[in-house]
């Protein structure tokens, strides 16, 4: 578990004696929380509009509570007892009587952007979920998981960016499922760790990847061939959300492109690893990092 979640929890979870704070406190405590937090990719990189940099913390914030509820606390009934008392704080926030730091940050931003509880509230379902679905039958059931784990952000970002739209949440759905996927595939064996599996069981019945051959982390050519379809329907999202770009405003299109070159990239990693992710988590260097922030902010800029 993470210590210092736990102390977090303690100071402003349900049984909380702390005092309320300010909107510019909470503001501060959001933006505290989402630079502290290593991720693939910053939540506002440098690239982003600083004007929408503190709504994009205050969404982090929600989403960073939310996931450690799920993961770094007890699990089981005891998570899913915590995520129920974060639905009953953001149902709060909308009655516009907010007391956790996040909320009352957040509940300036659902203002701003008049956001609609759905996606912050499908986000808490899967996390519940996590807590009783270990494993997945078929990629329809794993993609209906990241409807409610992955989408949602997508479709957040699209309101801060004032650019929601039937056609645009579309695009931006192939984009973040295929996100959660990269990430999935680059983690096999870090959510093996905690009892997770993601790769479908139907995908590996068709490619002869036995049950046994997964439980002992077996690398073999089944395996390969496996993952090798996994990533390339993945990749295949990418490419369908990469249509989203053009619709959305310029001065936010070069952080959606990050995000999806980031997740290419990902994908690559796994490939030049032979797809072995049992040998080793393939991931982004700080270097890959830089170069692609260099590629896509050069792009912006015009050369």
């Amino acid at each position: 578990m993470n210590g210092d979640f736990l102390e977090e929890l303690r100071r402003y979870g349900p049984d909380s004696t702390a005092p309320t704070m300010s909107l510019r406190q909470a503001k501060e405590y959001c933006s505290r929380l989402a630079r502290s937090h290593y991720e693939n990719f910053s939540v506002a990189t440098l690239l982003l509009p600083r004007r929408l940099v503190p709504h994009f913390h205050h969404v982090y914030a929600y989403c960073r509570w939310a996931d450690d509820l799920g993961d770094e606390t007890a699990g089981g009934e005891e998570a899913i007892r915590l995520l129920r008392w974060w639905r009953e704080e953001l149902l709060r926030c909308y009655e516009g009587t907010p007391q956790h730091p996040v909320m009352i940050a957040l509940r300036e931003t659902i203002r701003r952007f008049d956001i609609p509880p759905r996606p912050f509230l499908d986000l808490l379902l899967a996390f519940e979920q996590d807590q009783t679905v270990k494993r997945y039958d078929t990629f329809a059931q794993l993609c209906d998981y990241c409807r409610c784990s992955a989408d949602p952000v997508g479709r957040l970002v699209l309101h801060l960016c004032e650019s929601f739209d039937d056609r645009r949440a579309a695009l931006s759905d192939q984009v973040c499922t295929g996100l959660q996927l990269a990430n999935f595939w680059q983690d096999v064996g870090r959510d093996m760790d905690i009892g997770r599996v993601y790769l479908p069981a139907e995908d590996r019945r068709h490619f002869g990847y036995a049950d046994a051959d997964l439980e002992a982390r077996r690398f073999t050519p089944a395996f390969a061939e496996l993952m090798r379809f996994e990533v390339d329907r993945a990749r295949g999202m990418f490419l369908e959300g990469s249509a989203l770009l053009p619709l959305l405003p310029h001065e936010v299109q070069a952080d959606i492109e990050l995000f999806i070159r980031g997740g290419l990239a990902i994908l690559r990693k796994v490939e030049e690893a032979g797809y072995d992710v049992w040998k080793g988590r393939p991931k982004l260097s700080k270097v890959d990092k830089a170069k692609l922030i260099g590629s896509v902010l050069l792009r912006k800029l015009g050369f």
